[in-house]
């Protein structure tokens, strides 16, 4: 069984040699450290070395105001800015805060992606992964944190409620930019790409940031369309979402994700367990090892162990990967190698 086979039988929880694999995608800070404690040239060559089955990438987009498809869009209350995808803010007063009338949303001026996704390094991104791998493209598509940035977070989630109509042709307004960016990515990569990530952070540590029902209300709608349209190309769908989302985990079923991400460990109601007890006969999940303590500040033998913990509860099902994709520089990089060591002793 090859990595892609592996992939894609642990998201079908079908019956595999090993769950599938993900070190997911780390900062330039988490990347040098480990090349430079395995004594490795690059990525690629650290990805061989894990023997990793997912292989991922983002898009390549550029444009006067953003460097990321997942930043693409100039909401600051104050006018055009220049900031990179990193520093940008879901706080600050923007563009909709305080408007009502929905006719608004044709006065802001809409990005087309189109016209900044680079098609040739998209192809070249995902024809660099090897085909026994996974390929996975990062996508986001974050049309409810956008649209928080669009208002500002507090505006926005008054406006959930105290203006719907306008809040819903925000949002919506943002849902067709994803749509018609991603349909550019799937017709570009095909048949290269296997799944496709997108997602919103719906969580805090302990709880969902707002109710379940103005989700289902006003975000549900969107995320079913960006769903189907990743199935229509054949394609995995990998929903993300940080934090305690326990609630709307039956309604990322219901919407079609093929699996969750991340299963953020220490958030209320996450833990690993309860995942395997109450869902894992009809979800399947993405990530699982924490990254908040045990990554950072266990042992290898402690990472190992846990790991191995969760291969008796997920044999399949579950893509061991960290609780956050972003891998950052404070993972030790002897605990990464503790992680894929851990799944294949547990498997074995």
């Amino acid at each position: 069984m090859d990595s892609k086979e592996r992939t894609i039988a642990t998201i079908e929880r079908r019956t595999v040699d090993r769950p599938a694999t993900w070190m997911g995608e780390p900062t330039p800070g988490a990347l040098e450290n480990m090349l430079r404690h395995f004594s490795l040239p690059d990525e690629a060559a650290l990805r061989d070395f894990l023997d990793d089955d997912v292989y991922c990438f983002n898009v390549p987009y550029e444009s006067p105001y953003g460097n990321h498809l997942a930043a693409a869009f100039d909401f600051a209350e104050s006018g055009p800015t220049d900031y990179s995808a990193e520093e940008r803010t879901l706080t600050a007063k923007g563009y909709f805060d305080g408007k009502s009338d929905p006719t608004a949303v044709d006065e802001f001026t809409w990005p087309d992606p189109a016209l900044y996704i680079d098609r040739e390094a998209l192809l070249a991104e995902v024809k660099a992964i090897p085909a026994s791998r996974a390929s996975l493209v990062l996508l986001w598509s974050a049309h409810f944190q956008d649209s928080l940035a669009a208002f500002g977070m507090e505006s926005a989630m008054a406006a959930m409620i105290l203006e719907p109509e306008m809040y819903q042709a925000v949002i919506d307004r943002i849902t067709q930019f994803y749509l018609k960016a991603n349909e550019i990515v799937y017709e570009t990569t095909k048949p290269y790409l296997d799944i496709a990530l997108i997602g919103n952070d719906f969580g805090s540590q302990r709880n969902l940031m707002v109710a379940p029902q103005q989700l289902r209300d006003h975000v549900f709608a969107g995320t079913r369309a960006l769903i189907e349209q990743a199935h229509a190309y054949d394609l995995k769908l990998v929903h993300h979402s940080c934090g305690s989302i326990y609630e709307i985990i039956p309604d990322l079923i219901k919407l079609g994700a093929d699996a969750i991400h991340p299963i953020q460990a220490l958030a209320t109601n996450m833990e690993a367990e309860r995942m395997a007890s109450d869902f894992g006969n009809t979800a399947s999940f993405v990530g699982g090892v924490d990254v908040q303590e045990l990554l950072v500040h266990g042992s290898p033998a402690e990472v190992q162990h846990r790991v191995e913990e969760l291969v008796d509860l997920f044999p399949t099902g579950l893509i061991l990967s960290p609780s956050h994709e972003a891998l950052l520089p404070d993972v030790p990089a002897e605990n990464v190698k503790a992680m894929f060591d851990g799944v294949r002793q547990g498997a074995a």
